[in-house]
């Protein structure tokens, strides 16, 4: 499988290390309680479809991107700077 690093263009995944489901953009408040500190650190979706993970570009340029990917087809839709989808969120 190969992904597209915004910064250093396409390359092979062996280069990239993998941080899990993309919520990690989506943190909560400081002050947001318990209840929804808890559901962010123990409670993730595993969908058979569309995800948006978190990697890093380990090998390369370290960058963090967010890649949207379908897990049923393995297709690598999308990849971008996790501080420009971070921006788009806010």
């Amino acid at each position: 499988m190969r992904l597209t690093c915004p910064v250093c263009g396409e390359r092979d995944l062996r280069e990239f290390y993998y941080m899990g489901d993309a919520v990690a953009l989506a943190r909560p408040d400081p002050e947001a309680g318990e209840a929804a500190w808890d559901d962010y650190v123990h409670n993730r979706d595993n969908p058979a479809g569309v995800t948006r993970d978190l990697w890093l570009h380990e090998a390369g340029c370290a960058a963090w991107i967010v890649v949207t990917r379908n897990t049923v087809s393995h297709e690598v839709l999308e990849t971008a700077l996790a501080a420009d989808v971070k921006r788009a969120m806010s």
